[in-house]
């Protein structure tokens, strides 16, 4: 349950223009305000208008859900000996609960907490943002993919104040794929909105796997990374891994695409073993801390796309945008893809009642 990957057919070329915005004023970018929402709002189709606190309660009710089995599967991989050593990706569980563990002792967490089993808020998260905004990769995009999680939200806020195009996925894929937001569907009051999960949702423009997109820097969370090595671990979930190698397949990154995390210095470790990394694993080229930037000595290869052959069942049938891509490139190519291993999932988590 850890990151699975696939390789893909070819994908396609796409020409793009780079835009500097660094010297341009916020205000700027809403001169031209795109009223598609309250269209479809206003509009006389029987579409239902989004209904906030029902998709802020699910996506609550499935993080509760899946921080549940995450915490299981932990506790199995560093209490179960005969399980762990068993299991290629025990040790990466051991390195999560030290950072995990170490980041609430040291009260340097904000909220959501426990910091257990996610991507952990730091104190200085901003101050990181604000350093990962001032990278010449950074200023010089067009578009951004960043991740969904709460330490990188105002990586978000300065993706759509800076005027460029911000890719983000719906928590965890449950719900859909990818979405696009822009300045010019947003006004400066609904900039930060747009920044949270259900801003995604109620502002963004779903794509699919079609869209012709091109991202020139990928931001991700970390639970740990390897300053020496750019070797990451995320919260054990794999999504990170997915959101890339689905893009890879979309033609809109490829190598040379930067990788970025931001992260507190306690993040920062020495001792992830890159000789266990597995082929999907996804390192990092650049490391923004509230008080530093790093360059990565990246040796590591990066993933070429999904590898089917690491993807259980059980965890294919949990994405129905995998399913999707599954099947389509068995119609076009005629072949049967390869199933990974089956995963024992953990067991049915209990609806929480309390908003974490």
């Amino acid at each position: 349950m850890d990151s699975y990957m696939i390789r893909l057919s070819s994908p396609f070329t796409y020409n793009h223009k780079c835009y500097l915005f660094a010297n341009q004023k916020l205000s700027r970018h809403f001169t031209s305000f795109n009223f598609r929402l309250q269209s479809r709002k206003n509009s006389t189709s029987d579409a239902k208008e989004f209904d906030e606190s029902a998709f802020e309660a699910e996506r609550l009710r499935l993080d509760a859900k899946a921080r549940e089995s995450m915490a299981y599967i932990s506790k199995t991989m560093t209490e179960t000996t005969a399980e762990a050593e068993a299991d290629p990706k025990a040790w990466k569980w051991v390195i999560r609960k030290r950072i995990w563990d170490l980041m609430e002792a040291q009260n340097i967490a904000q909220n959501p907490r426990p910091v257990h089993h996610r991507i952990p808020n730091f104190v200085g998260a901003s101050s990181a943002a604000k350093k990962l905004s001032e990278l010449e990769a950074f200023v010089m995009a067009n578009c951004v993919k960043v991740n969904p999680d709460s330490p990188q939200k105002q990586v978000r806020f300065l993706t759509l104040s800076d005027g460029k195009k911000l890719l983000t996925p719906q928590p965890r894929l449950r719900t859909g794929f990818f979405s696009i937001l822009e300045s010019s569907m947003l006004t400066p009051s609904t900039i930060n909105e747009a920044c949270t999960s259900v801003g995604v949702a109620k502002y963004g423009r779903p794509i699919g796997l079609d869209e012709k997109i091109k991202v020139d820097v990928i931001v991700i969370g970390s639970v740990a990374v390897d300053l020496k090595t750019g070797a990451r671990l995320g919260k054990g979930e794999g999504f990170a891994e997915l959101e890339y190698g689905m893009l890879r397949y979309m033609g809109a990154i490829d190598d040379s695409t930067p990788v970025v995390t931001s992260v507190h210095d306690c993040q920062i470790v020495d001792d992830i073993p890159v000789e266990k990394l597995l082929v999907h694993d996804v390192p990092v080229d650049i490391i923004c801390t509230p008080t530093q930037v790093i360059f990565t000595n990246r040796t590591i290869p990066k993933p070429q796309g999904i590898y089917w052959d690491k993807l259980s069942q059980e965890k294919l049938g949990q994405i129905r945008i995998l399913r999707e891509l599954k099947s389509r490139i068995e119609q076009e190519t005629g072949q049967k893809l390869p199933c990974g291993p089956s995963e024992k999932l953990p067991p049915t988590a209990q609806r929480r009642s309390r908003r974490s």
